[in-house]
């Protein structure tokens, strides 16, 4: 791409001379102390507090009406908790690491070093607007990076919010924040960076990935799919139903790990739909005016699902739409109603395309092996549910099938976890982050052997003869005298 070619030079010239000067400052210090990145972080972690409030109504206005307990457990705790875990363990994720070295190489010795790789990129979606865009960049500073956000042009107001707040907090060299439409995302993605994040549709990273090829950037692609949950014949419909329908309508089912079809012993499914439409009630006993549930980001997205309903009617299946309260939602509120949909064949879209909002497809089993083929059938997706009793079971699917990640009896948890990797396989995405995985994806390990005068390489020195001979021999009796 060629951005003044293209037209967007007014959108390359700033992003180009900040890039220029984050990667003049890197260069400056390529290995920031501990106490830098510390600060970084407590500064982006301050920021993060201070203006809680601010990003809550930002986030609200831009979707309509966004829970706002619903930002504040996603949004705000989850960066506050990956800044904390961040400085707790900084000081050993930046130690050299010893590494085993072979006899015939000692008295030298290996050692791995982290190393900062330069400038890192970050382009963020529009569901969780501030923690995916935030999240990666707080990893990647504290990896000793310098890092250039790009947030979603469907969520502007935090996006302006963002941009303004990093500006009060942050040099133009540490972090920066250009908000912005999809051009100006194109010409971000084809910046140099030393790694680009991206996180969003598989569409969508597909584009990102050729044009970041093109500079030979390397790139973590968190991308989504269809996440399956499957019930197991030992569960506990009354006591998974209120969890399921919590995993599937947080942020309106607006969630990338959210599950996205649920597979269903055959003789339980009217059950399972009786269980989740009770927890739906209790959860949310209304809808229109209730802050706890959120709407659809905007018009085009709630089109598209209100489209996936009537394809999937025109199909022959049957929705069950969950009201408690039998309310009217007016479509300027771009509110829609938990619903359940039966009998959708694959033909149908809502089994083929990612659904992204608060509807369920309920898919029938006849063997557990039934179950396995079918998520085995499709791409490989970002998440995987289990819900059951039956540890034999559960340990049947978790060695049978391959999810980026997976949570066991409950929703959406698995991402929380600081001390694990989060991120995709296939189609659901590439590279992972989160904690020590995160900050090894942001750093250049860097293998580094230290020679020893005693070590064998004088030994090898021409002119060759009989010294090298009974070096060669020693080698091939693999060390052994």
């Amino acid at each position: 791409m060629d951005p003044v070619a293209d037209g967007h030079d007014a959108a390359f010239a700033p992003m180009r001379r900040t890039f220029d000067r984050m990667r003049e400052a890197f260069h400056g210090e390529m290995i920031p102390t501990l106490a830098v990145r510390t600060d970084r972080l407590g500064r982006l972690g301050t920021m993060t507090k201070r203006h809680a409030q601010d990003i809550i109504e930002a986030i609200s206005a831009d979707f309509g009406s966004r829970s706002p307990h619903e930002t504040l457990i996603a949004d705000l705790l989850a960066v506050d908790e990956a800044i904390k875990h961040a400085r707790r363990h900084l000081h050993h994720w930046m130690k050299p690491k010893e590494m085993p070295t072979g006899l015939k190489y000692r008295p030298g010795y290996n050692r791995l070093i982290p190393q900062p790789l330069g400038v890192v990129g970050v382009i963020a979606p529009w569901n969780y607007p501030y923690q995916l865009a935030i999240l990666p960049a707080a990893v990647a500073l504290a990896a000793g990076n310098r890092v250039m956000v790009k947030p979603s042009e469907l969520t502007p107001r935090t996006a302006e919010l963002m941009s303004r707040i990093v500006r009060e907090s942050f040099g133009e060299d540490e972090l920066a924040v250009f908000p912005g439409d999809a051009s100006v995302a194109r010409v971000f993605a084809d910046l140099p960076f030393d790694h680009l994040f991206f996180t969003g549709s598989t569409a969508v990273g597909r584009l990102v990935a050729q044009t970041a090829a093109k500079n030979l950037t390397p790139v973590t692609l968190e991308l989504g799919g269809k996440s399956p949950l499957i019930v197991d014949t030992s569960a506990d419909f009354a006591r998974i139903a209120p969890l399921i329908a919590l995993g599937k309508l947080f942020n309106a089912g607006q969630t990338c790990i959210a599950p996205d079809y649920a597979l269903v012993p055959r003789p339980r499914v009217d059950e399972f739909a009786a269980a989740f439409g009770r927890a739906v009630a209790k959860l949310y006993p209304t809808l229109a005016g209730n802050r706890d549930y959120t709407s659809i980001v905007d018009g085009k997205h709630y089109a598209r699902l209100h489209g996936l309903l009537a394809d999937a009617k025109a199909h022959g299946a049957r929705v069950v739409e969950i009201n408690p309260a039998a309310e009217t939602l007016d479509p300027s509120a771009r509110k829609i109603a938990p619903t359940l949909v039966l009998g959708a064949g694959d033909d149908a879209a809502i089994m083929r395309e990612e659904i992204f909002g608060p509807l369920l497809p309920l898919v029938p089993y006849d063997h557990l092996d039934d179950a396995i083929r079918y998520v085995n059938g499709r791409d490989r997706p970002l998440a995987l549910y289990w819900f059951g009793r039956n540890a034999a079971h559960r340990d049947r699917v978790l060695h049978r099938t391959l999810a980026g990640g997976v949570t066991v009896n409950g929703c959406l948890t698995h991402f929380a976890q600081e001390h694990q990797p989060f991120g995709g396989v296939g189609a659901s995405g590439s590279g992972a982050y989160h904690g020590e995985y995160g900050f090894r994806t942001f750093s250049k390990e860097k293998p580094v052997y230290y020679q020893s005068r005693l070590g064998l390489l004088p030994l090898l020195l021409p002119p060759y003869g009989r010294r090298l001979d009974a070096v060669l021999s020693w080698f091939k009796r693999g060390g052994r005298r």
